[in-house]
């Protein structure tokens, strides 16, 4: 029997039941279709070695404290130090998740008399910043850089007296689909404005040595990139890119960064390394995109669906219990792939998101869209 206190929140989950959109833990089981560690680096074993290593020189595994207090380890500043080198940016600050960094992001840099101009499907944690912000905040047109224009030129024209920020995802997590970063630029440099470009899903992947999509804009200084560690570095914790005044600023003013405590100093030793293997291993990326290719292929041959062009394959279905009744006979056949539902993505837009990693091979696709076709017809809209 649940009690009163409890009912309230009873009543909110049958709610999310009865609309299709209850979430709940699923163990890991079956072959790898919806994880983002796209180079197989979580298993890694120069990480695993690297981060051995470290516990044999006597790196502790807990930090102790934030980085303003003992929490601020050689380890944390060497990863800096050479996460700036390698993606080209004046310096770099670590975090202890992309969700943190992009909380703190857009809730501390952002002025009172600034203007946020957000993608209408950037990801929750930089819209969970946004709602922090001191800043207004509107959202434009999904890859629409009009739309951004057309909301900075009617602020201005009310009075807007701030810097305009862009807000983008380099490459969207839930359509696979890339942003007109260029374009964008060139309408933050127009508008002396700043551009905020979540690397999340490209990092490691595209770009020159696995930069990102945003590869040789870092070094302006009105650019401000997040490459997130716990997706193609197969680690954890995330690096904000940005000019030594940004980030200072953040270590002065960002919450999420001055009260947490530090992210472990063997998560960062592993994540040296992981830069370390983009710039030695490049046949990762050439195999991941050799396997993305293929997949685009057969899901436009076997579903007559067209693909994203990335490693990211949304496989729209729309009502949201016959996505999780898809899923499961995925994922009952050997093929752990998830039902994506709002509020994730719009209303209606229930969808698979299919992930292509280097945990399988041409055969395993082969074998999953097969299996993806039959069940889209034993499961009919």
């Amino acid at each position: 029997m649940i009690s009163e206190r409890l009912a309230r929140y009873e009543k909110t989950l049958d709610g999310l039941e009865q609309k299709g959109r209850r979430r709940i833990l699923v163990q890991s089981t079956g072959i790898d279709f919806t994880s983002n560690d796209y180079l197989g680096l979580a298993s890694a074993p120069r990480i695993r070695q690297a981060i051995c290593a470290a516990l044999e020189r006597g790196i502790a595994i807990g930090s102790g404290g934030s980085r303003l207090l003992r929490g601020n380890h050689p380890e944390h500043l060497a990863l800096e130090e050479e996460a700036a080198a390698f993606f080209g940016t004046e310096r770099a600050l670590y975090f202890s998740s992309g969700y943190t960094a992009n909380a703190a992001l857009f809730s501390t840099l952002p002025q009172h008399n600034d203007l946020i101009v957000h993608d209408d499907l950037v990801h929750a944690s930089a819209r969970e910043g946004i709602a922090a912000s001191r800043a207004e905040a509107i959202s434009a047109r999904h890859n629409d850089p009009a739309s951004f224009e057309q909301a900075i030129c009617t602020w201005r024209s009310r009075g807007g007296m701030g810097h305009p920020w862009i807000a983008v995802e380099s490459l969207y997590s839930m359509d696979g689909d890339r942003a007109h970063l260029p374009e964008l630029l060139e309408l933050a440099n127009r508008h002396d404005g700043f551009l905020v470009i979540d690397e999340a899903h490209a990092t490691g992947v595209f770009g020159p040595h696995g930069r990102g999509l945003a590869a040789g804009m870092e070094s302006r200084d009105n650019v401000i990139v997040l490459h997130t560690c716990g997706k193609a570095l197969g680690v954890a914790g995330a690096l904000v890119g940005a000019s030594s005044v940004i980030c200072d600023y953040l270590v002065n003013r960002a919450r999420s960064f001055i009260y947490s405590t530090a992210p472990s100093p063997l998560m960062a030793a592993g994540v040296r390394e992981a830069l370390k293997i983009l710039a030695d291993e490049p046949d990762l990326r050439d195999r991941l995109g050799q396997l993305q290719i293929f997949a685009n292929q057969q899901l436009s041959a076997m579903l007559g669906v067209e693909g994203s062009g990335s490693q990211i394959l949304p496989v729209m279905i729309g009502c949201n219990a016959r996505a999780m009744r898809i899923a499961a006979r995925m994922q009952a056949a050997g093929f752990d792939i998830r039902a994506i539902r709002p509020p994730t993505v719009p209303a209606g837009t229930a969808r698979l998101r299919i992930s292509i990693t280097l945990n399988v091979d041409q055969p395993a696709i082969v074998r999953m869209f097969e299996r993806l076709a039959a069940a889209l017809v034993e499961e009919p809209a």
